[in-house]
């Protein structure tokens, strides 16, 4: 593996700007599915999220919505060093301890902070949980920036960001040049007193397989640290707009695909392990679109920049009326799907994908509400992953991949079917487990990913701030809260595990690490952005507010 010196001075030239000036998606062809959204929302809802000073009351739908694009607050701390917070609310007693934790995670590379390592492990056989994930940051990130502390940020996408440049080998076959490393390490040698920087980008992983996601995290944290500090020269500078084309560039390239999606290997992004997620996974989508939108925001429009716009609103297009048609699932939509016809030919198909009516599995039919839906976990050629994944649903709500309906829809879906996918911990990252001849196929008996257990139905603490976020977002906190309110009762006693395990999350995770950063970070995050929802325009992006989707089917537009 190769290991080099990295030293990187630090731009502290800052400007003040407001950087979203988001692209127009009022031609999108959007057509989702015609649900009832109608809703009073409860004294308990308007409160929270009225309190926050920057709440627009613009009406959409009749309801009001927090405007992220007007949120814009450089430099403000959290309640968490002051007896009490911003709206009177009393800190929970793990809220400090959580602080405490975090602030014991974090690594120094020559003097300055440049992330935070996986996990406080004592155990004889780390692993790679000593090292920083360039995924794992991004929960401890937006602790650090929503408490005023961007430095550590700053550092860590500049540091990365040098890394992006090395030669990347595995085997002799040569990566992209614009993959981001899954993570890196501080090597320190103390006969000559030196320190260096030892990246991964994927050939130390398990099953070897490169991180699609890092590159996309990156790029939506880069924008995060923009919106909150309002220093937009670091995203301006040389470095950060290559850096940003060569990630682009390696999802933008013309080839065979007939899909404007992301085909994408099992092993890619947080599920790092075989789970049969080959093909084009909904978190990897997600993300996708959403750290496009965040680089339409982000690259100059100069020679370079403004070609590279064109290919990006392009794609946009097609993704987002792609996911929004065929990855969306309801109750009107499943009945079809189970009235199919195959083997039909031509563009006039209903059955576009070739999907058996048979392959539906049994669970789907009385998991899925009278009211609700979510985003399929795969679509492709005769396959329909019914499973529901957390991250890419709340991914989708946070980017406004999801239409306003189909948001209010996924959290009918996770009301409706709480104990499922909340239970006794926060949040199952997919549902339902794969079990017996299923789960040996799937995941080649990975003794792991047991059923109910880590990426195979286990509940993860670290989702509590996506959740969160999705929440505010649709203007349901009262959900988050309630999420919260159960973390709080387990978490910190069982010494913030990495996962948990069963079918309602309540046991601590078989191989699950001990005192994780990003269960910590998670609730941290999730704890400030309940308590000032300001917080949520720097991880948000709002729809183009003039767009106003077709809330019924015509007749002509099919599956």
């Amino acid at each position: 593996m190769s290991t080099a010196s990295v030293d990187l001075t630090q731009n502290d030239n800052t400007k003040s700007a407001d950087c979203d000036n988001d692209f127009d998606f009022s031609k999108l062809p959007d057509k989702p599915r015609n649900l009832n959204m109608e809703r009073q929302r409860s004294f308990d809802e308007r409160s929270l999220v009225e309190a926050s000073p920057r709440y627009s009351p613009w009406a959409e739908n009749g309801q009001r919505h927090i405007d992220n694009d007007s949120v814009f607050s450089p430099g403000r701390r959290s309640s968490f060093t002051t007896p009490r917070s911003l709206y009177g609310f009393e800190p929970h007693p793990m809220f400090a301890e959580a602080w405490d934790s975090l602030r014991k995670t974090m690594v120094y590379f020559r003097g300055r902070p440049v992330g935070t390592i996986a996990a406080l492990d004592n155990s004889d056989e780390k692993l790679n949980y000593d090292q920083v994930f360039v995924r794992d940051f991004v929960p401890s990130a937006l602790a650090f920036l929503m408490n005023g502390e961007p430095e550590i940020v700053k550092n860590f996408l500049l540091k990365t960001l040098r890394l992006q440049s090395w030669e990347k080998k595995i085997d002799r076959f040569q990566l992209g040049e614009g993959v981001m490393p899954a993570s890196f390490k501080v090597l320190h040698d103390p006969v000559r007193n030196t320190e260096t920087l030892m990246a991964d980008f994927g050939e130390s992983a398990i099953g070897r397989v490169a991180p699609v996601d890092s590159g996309f995290w990156w790029i939506i944290l880069l924008r995060a640290y923009t919106k909150s500090t309002g220093d937009s020269s670091l995203a301006e500078t040389p470095d950060c707009q290559k850096g940003m084309r060569l990630i682009l560039a390696l999802c933008l390239s013309e080839g065979f695909d007939t899909f404007p999606t992301l085909l994408c290997a099992d092993g890619c992004s947080m599920i790092d392990r075989r789970m049969g997620v080959y093909g084009y996974p909904i978190e990897i989508q997600a993300l996708f679109f959403m750290a496009l939108r965040c680089a339409l925001v982000l690259l100059k429009q100069d020679a370079q920049g403004k070609e590279l716009i064109d290919r990006i609103t392009k794609r946009l297009h097609a993704l987002s009326y792609h996911m929004r048609s065929y990855f969306w699932l309801d109750l009107k939509q499943l009945n079809d799907i189970y009235r199919y016809k195959t083997e039909e030919y031509s563009h006039t198909a209903v059955n576009k994908f070739n999907v058996i009516p048979d392959s539906l599995p049994e669970w789907v039919f009385d998991f899925m509400p009278t009211f609700g839906g979510y985003f399929l976990g795969n679509v492709g050629p005769s396959n329909m992953d019914f499973r529901w994944f957390c991250l890419g649903n709340c991914i989708a709500i946070l980017s406004s991949l999801a239409t306003p309906e189909q948001s209010m829809a996924i959290m009918d879906l996770i009301e409706s079917r709480w104990e499922e996918l909340v239970g006794d911990m926060p949040v199952k990252v997919c549902y339902p487990a794969i079990e017996s001849h299923d789960w040996r196929i799937i995941t080649g008996c990975d003794p792991k990913n047991t059923r109910w257990s880590y990426h195979n139905g286990g509940s993860w603490p670290v989702l509590l701030w996506l959740l969160t976020a999705a929440c505010i977002k649709v203007g349901r906190p009262q959900i988050a809260r309630r999420a919260i309110e159960v973390a709080e009762l387990r978490l910190a006693k069982d010494g913030w595990p990495e996962y948990y395990d069963g079918k309602s999350g309540r046991y601590v995770g078989k191989q699950a690490r001990k005192h994780q950063t990003w269960s910590v970070a998670g609730y941290l995050v999730a704890k400030m952005m309940l308590e000032d929802p300001s917080h949520l325009g720097m991880i948000s992006l709002e729809e183009d507010r003039q767009m106003k989707p077709i809330l019924k089917r015509s007749s002509s537009w099919t599956f």
